[in-house]
């Protein structure tokens, strides 16, 4: 008896009501791309018209940021600074403290919890490093305003150092303990990924788990840390909230901690607060900082996660 041959192409071809569905995820997935052009497209617009008023080289070479212009010509103070160096400063500063906070807490806890912990211990203590991740920014802001502040105040008056109310120092420290559980929940993951058999042979020779740890494992998980590293780094320069209620709005130029300093994200928040002329270079220059802080921040992304890709090809 014959048997009739099979059409393996119509087979696995998917029927109607699976290519509905298909294009409804991908409409899902495209939407993400239209609304992340439609942002750059409206930041650049603006940023023209921006450029149009202010110099690119005053912008972005400029010592001095004071774009407190008037709204009519005849007005006083109709002329502005819209140098960016001090926000930069500001941000870089803020971000800096941030990170020389967070990494080592960050990176001891992903050990213990990867190495060390038993898992009745990493249960308790994982979901508690998560909690911190969950608050809002706002409540690191007060933490900040009504404890850092004034705790670093006074001991630095002890030492009869000046101290600010409102400092770079205590922003950071705030914005590192909420980066905390980012650095600690990806540097977990990656040492949790490499492979089992280079702790083995590390043994075999004699190591002991401390040793191994330090000289097999970190090693080997560095490139996937530093990518961690560098997307917390993106999160806290796009932090807002903490800023602005802990370090205050001053464009300083400085590198002194203990000063007060903004950055780019507040300004952009006083720029776009109250009743303003849109078409002033005030407000415009919101969209070039916005712009120019999406530049900074996409390279970073884009530097770290092509080093976590780097790592999971090496490993998987």
């Amino acid at each position: 008896m014959a048997t009739r041959p099979i059409n393996l192409t119509t087979a696995v071809r998917p029927k109607w009501p699976d290519r509905i569905v298909v294009g409804i995820l991908g409409a899902c997935a495209g939407v993400a791309i239209f609304v992340t052009l439609g942002i750059v497209l409206s930041l650049v617009f603006e940023t023209v018209k921006f450029f149009q008023k202010v110099p690119p080289g005053d912008f972005l070479f400029g010592l001095n940021w004071s774009p407190q212009t008037a709204i009519r010509a005849d007005q006083v103070g109709s002329g502005g600074s819209f140098g960016v160096v001090p926000l930069i400063n500001g941000t870089l500063l803020i971000s800096a403290i941030a990170m020389v906070v967070a990494t080592p807490l960050g990176l001891m806890s992903a050990v213990y919890l990867s190495e060390y912990s038993s898992k009745r211990a990493r249960d308790w203590i994982k979901p508690g490093l998560e909690i911190l991740a969950g608050i809002p920014t706002v409540v690191y802001g007060f933490f900040a305003a009504l404890t850092l502040a004034p705790f670093i105040r006074m001991t630095g008056g002890q030492f009869g150092l000046e101290i600010a109310s409102e400092s770079a120092l205590a922003a950071g420290v705030a914005m590192g303990i909420m980066i905390v559980p980012l650095i600690s929940s990806l540097s977990d993951d990656v040492i949790n990924t490499v492979p089992q058999s280079l702790r083995d042979a590390s043994y075999g020779l004699g190591a002991t788990q401390s040793e191994t740890i330090r000289r097999v494992v970190l090693p080997a998980a560095l490139p996937g840390i530093a990518g961690s590293l560098l997307l917390a780094t993106s999160r806290a320069i796009g932090e807002t909230m903490i800023v602005l209620m802990a370090a205050g709005m001053a464009a300083k130029l400085s590198l002194n901690p203990l000063d007060a300093v903004t950055t780019i994200t507040v300004q952009i928040v006083a720029l776009l607060t109250g009743d303003q002329e849109f078409d002033s270079a005030k407000t415009l220059s919101a969209f070039a900082l916005g712009l120019f802080l999406f530049v900074i921040t996409l390279f970073i992304n884009v530097v770290a996660l092509g080093i976590v890709r780097k790592y999971q090809e090496r490993y998987d």
